[in-house]
C-alpha cells in the first residue's frame, strides 16, 4: 500500500532532498512551498506540489484540504537569524516564532484530527542541533526551535495512546542550504563595538570548511528513519556535527 507524506519547505535544502528521498522510495509526496515550482523535483504521478505559507491559516487549511489523507507530516519550513540578542529587533523575534514555532504547531493542529480519527500517523518536526548546545548570536532562533522540541516531546506523550507518533530530527550546520543567506537578511548589531570581535570569531568558525557539517541527505535519511521506524528515538541528530553534539549533551 502506497503511503503519503506532506513536507513543508521543499523549495531547497533539507525539504527538497527529503521530498526526493521519499519519492525515490515509491511514496506519494505532497511537496509544499510558499511559491510552488514544479521543476525542482522529478516529474511523477506520485508527486504533488502545493502552495503553503505556514504563517497563513488560510493557506494551511487550503493545503491540508488539497492534500487529502496523509500518513506522515514533516514540518521542515523555517528560517534563521543571527544577531546579538540585545540588538535583535523584536519584529525579527516574532517573525522567527511565527514561522519556526507557531507555523509548526499550526500544521500539527491541522493534520492531527485525521491521525486521531484513524489512530495512526507520524509527525516529524525538523528543528536544529543548536538546541543541544548554547551558542552566541542565535538566541532567538535557538529559542524558536527549542520551543518546537518542547511541544513535540509533550505532545508525543499525549498522542501515543491514540496511535500517533511524534519525532524530532536535529540537523547540524549545512553548506547545502540557504540558512546562511536567509540569516544574513536578518542580521543586526554586528558592527557594534562591544559585539564585533565576537561576531568575527563566530563567523570564522561557521565558515570553517574543515569542520564536520551536515549534508541534506543526512537529514533526509534521519526523517525517513523517524517516519518509518517505530523504534526510532525521540531525538535523531542528523549530520556528523549534530551526532557529535548529541554525544556531548548526553
Amino acid at each position: 500500500m502506497t503511503r503519503t507524506v506532506l513536507i513543508t519547505g521543499c523549495s531547497s535544502g533539507f525539504g527538497l532532498e527529503t521530498a526526493r528521498y521519499f519519492l525515490d522510495r515509491d511514496w506519494q509526496v505532497v511537496a509544499t512551498m510558499r511559491t510552488p515550482r514544479t521543476d525542482l523535483l522529478p516529474a511523477s504521478p506520485r508527486l504533488r506540489v502545493l502552495a503553503l505559507d505556514v504563517t497563513d491559516p488560510r493557506s494551511i487549511a487550503h493545503a491540508v484540504e488539497a492534500a487529502g489523507p496523509i500518513d506522515v507530516l514533516v514540518n521542515n519550513a523555517g528560517f534563521g537569524a543571527a544577531s546579538p540578542a540585545e540588538l535583535t529587533p523584536l519584529a525579527t523575534v516574532r517573525q522567527l516564532f511565527e514561522t519556526n514555532t507557531f507555523g509548526t504547531l499550526a500544521l500539527m493542529q491541522a493534520v492531527l484530527p485525521q491521525f486521531r480519527q484513524r489512530r495512526a500517523g507520524v509527525v516529524v518536526n525538523v528543528t536544529s542541533s543548536v538546541t543541544l548546545k548554547a551558542l552566541p548570536l542565535i538566541a532567538a532562533y535557538r529559542a524558536s526551535k527549542m520551543a518546537v522540541n518542547a511541544f513535540t516531546e509533550s505532545m508525543a506523550i499525549e498522542l501515543e495512546p491514540l496511535g500517533v507518533r511524534l519525532r524530532l530530527v536535529l540537523p547540524g550546520r549545512s553548506p547545502e542550504t540557504r540558512f546562511g543567506d536567509n540569516a544574513r537578511a536578518h542580521m543586526a548589531g554586528f558592527d557594534h563595538e562591544d559585539y564585533a570581535e565576537l561576531a568575527r570569531k563566530v563567523f570564522a568558525e561557521f565558515q570553517d570548511t574543515s569542520a564536520p557539517t551536515t549534508h541534506a541527505l543526512d537529514v533526509a535519511e534521519a526523517v525517513w528513519r523517524a517516519a518509518t521506524d517505530p523504534a526510532a528515538p525521540m531525538r535523531i541528530p542528523a549530520g556528523a556535527d549534530a551526532v557529535a553534539w548529541a554525544a556531548e549533551a548526553r
